[in-house]
Order: structure tokens, then sequence, then C-alpha cells
């Protein structure tokens, strides 16, 4: 599945930047139903920001490209939409901005005796993601982060609402 969202990346990626987004993130997820499958792509403007009007400008040209290009075998439906507030932690740079809040990550191996981490990020250092659980700082590799992403506390909602 990764050579597909790597191949999908290399299709949409160069159309989202030159319209002035970045993604954030690009997953195929499978209906809880079955049947179809969501191409779902999380974007936002380098400022962190993104309207309803970029999303449906984005999908539109994603769209458009997606059909020239066919990349996917089956039928799915193509959601566009910002990381939101609780978003996922994708580039290192993500782990960088979001120093000081509190991050879940899970790890693809384990590191340390363990595979997942709940705690206060404290940033990149070359490519170990930072982060301190309950008093200990645990150094986990960035290339080995199967996924992450904010947890929505107070302190997150107080920081994105002053920016």
């Amino acid at each position: 599945m990764s050579s597909q969202i790597d191949i999908l990346h290399q299709i949409i990626d160069p159309v989202a930047a030159a319209m002035g987004y970045e993604v954030v993130r690009i997953a195929l997820l499978n209906s809880a139903r079955g049947g179809s499958v969501t191409l779902q792509v999380m974007a936002e403007r380098p400022d962190g920001t993104m309207e309803i009007e970029d999303c449906a400008r984005l999908s539109r040209e994603i769209s458009v490209l997606l059909d020239v290009e066919d990349p996917l075998a089956d039928e799915y439906v193509l959601e566009v939409s910002t990381p939101g507030i609780d978003r996922p932690l994708t580039r290192r740079r993500d782990f960088e901005n979001y120093a000081g809040f509190v991050a879940r990550i899970e790890l693809s191996l384990p590191e340390s005796g363990r595979r997942r981490f709940r705690g206060t990020l404290l940033g990149v250092r070359d490519d170990m993601v930072r982060i301190d659980v309950d008093g200990t700082v645990f150094e986990v590799d960035f290339n080995n982060i199967d996924r992450s992403k904010l947890v929505l506390t107070d302190d997150l909602l107080a920081g994105v609402s002053g920016q």
C-alpha cells in the first residue's frame, strides 16, 4: 500500500504546491461497511490555514489529474480536507512546530521496549523525535514512526486560537 501512497504523492504533491498548498497526508481508507475506498488528502497553506473553498479548489484539480493519470485500479471517493486541530504529524517540521503539545506516537517496530508513546513533544534532533512521557524523555527514530497525531487538549485549543 505504501508504494501506492508514494505514487499518489508524486502525482498530487506538485499540483498542490503549484496552487500554494502543502500536502500533510495522503491515505487510502477502506469503508467500515466494505466496498468503497476513500482517497483522503489532507492539505494546508504554508501558514497552516485552509478554507473550505481551498479544499474544493484543490479537490477539483486533483480529481482532473487523477482522471488522466488513473493510478488506482479500484473505484474510490476523493476527500480533500484540512488536518484539523488534532492533526496527524507526518513531517519532521510538524514535530518541531508542535513542540510543547501532547501527541500520540505509534512505531512500526518497538524502541526502548515499547511501540506507543503519549506525551509532550520536545522537537527533533537529527532523525530522532523527542517526547517526554511522564518525566522520562524518549527519542524515537522518525523513520520508524507508523502514525502520530496531536492530542486534543485545552493547551492545544488555546495555542491554535492564539495563532
